[in-house]
């Protein structure tokens, strides 16, 4: 499930490769596997995966819980200089959530057709924002990043279909 080391050629695919390990800890726990780290001076501050179905709480996304593991490392809610990384494209909320915790970058991998907030259902860091501006790099090993999502998906159509 994830890529050979030796495939990796640049910061963006290792770091991007450590968000692919998280989102394996979320499909081992039968959520939507997508995960995310945080990266501050080259190092990860913050690792996060989808915990909604555990949490029973739809806003545990990998963003999210992420975001809020590095504001307590580094005591303080702006996220300047860092970079989030994450094997699926933010959401509307988790969109909103890196802009208001003022990081510096998001890398995203597999876009997300039902809820994409950079281009696949709206492009909310297409706008102009009064205060921040966060760079945005997009599929980065997509489709290692998808592969998870799907196979997770497909489980649970024929979970869904045997119990019918």
């Amino acid at each position: 499930m994830l890529p050979p080391l030796e495939d990796i050629k640049t910061d963006d695919e290792r770091f991007m490769r450590e968000a692919l390990k998280e989102a394996i800890k979320a499909f081992q726990a039968k959520e939507v596997p997508v995960g995310a780290v945080i990266v501050k001076d080259g190092q990860i501050i913050a690792r996060g995966y989808n915990q909604v179905e555990l949490l029973k709480d739809a806003t545990a996304h990998a963003e999210i819980l992420a975001i809020t593991a590095a504001e307590n490392v580094v005591e303080n809610w702006r996220l300047k200089g860092c970079t989030l990384y994450c094997t699926l494209e933010p959401c509307a909320m988790c969109a909103g959530a890196i802009q208001l915790s003022r990081l510096d970058a998001i890398v995203w991998g597999a876009p997300d057709i039902r809820l994409g907030a950079n281009g696949s259902w709206v492009d909310l860091f297409s706008q102009k924002h009064p205060i921040h501006t966060v760079e945005v790099r997009s599929g980065v090993l997509r489709e290692w990043c998808q592969a998870p999502l799907k196979q997770f998906f497909q489980k649970r159509r024929v979970e869904n279909a045997e119990r019918n």
